[in-house]
């Protein structure tokens, strides 16, 4: 069953984060992930909220996706992320 993480980023260091954006692919990619919305404009329909940089990512599974987040593959760029962005992160499993 697929899984999703759904990210509200704050960026703090645009220059940093560029980096972030060429460092991350790969290791998404290396867990069988892939982007389904990448920073692209949002439109709040209902509620308050409102998410600075909304991505969207797809992994083949929950496992997967636990796999890529605590994984040494990504362990740099998520530094980097955490250094110089505010970060709010989800994963949630897809329906049957």
């Amino acid at each position: 069953m697929p899984a999703y993480v759904v990210v509200d980023i704050e960026v703090k260091n645009p220059a940093e984060y560029d980096r972030y954006k060429t460092l991350a692919p790969p290791s998404i990619a290396q867990y069988g992930g892939r982007y389904l919305a990448r920073g692209g404009a949002t439109e709040v329909l209902e509620g308050s909220w409102k998410p600075k940089r909304f991505v969207i990512l797809e992994f083949p599974s929950m496992e997967r996706a636990r796999a890529w987040w605590s994984s040494s593959d990504y362990a740099a760029a998520k530094a980097l992320r955490q250094a110089c962005a505010s970060t709010s992160m989800v994963a949630v499993e897809g329906a049957p």
